[in-house]
């Protein structure tokens, strides 16, 4: 280093400084991907909905081998 060592207190500030930069880059690109899962996830329960309507009278294995 040019100017010798650094203080605790200057490098707590800069990792600070980075960590929020960090999220100020990426949280649009998370909340994007948790907007696109939600969606997902939306179209695929009434899917499954149907398809429990549709066989309201199947039998289901109860696990007593009968």
């Amino acid at each position: 280093m040019i100017f010798g060592r650094l203080s605790f207190s200057q490098i707590a500030l800069v990792t600070l400084i980075g960590v929020a930069g960090g999220v100020y880059v990426y949280k649009p690109i998370y909340e994007q991907y948790n907007k696109e899962q939600r969606l997902l996830k939306e179209k695929k329960e009434p899917q499954q909905l149907g398809e429990q309507k549709e066989t309201p009278n199947s039998k289901t294995d109860c696990g007593c081998h009968h």
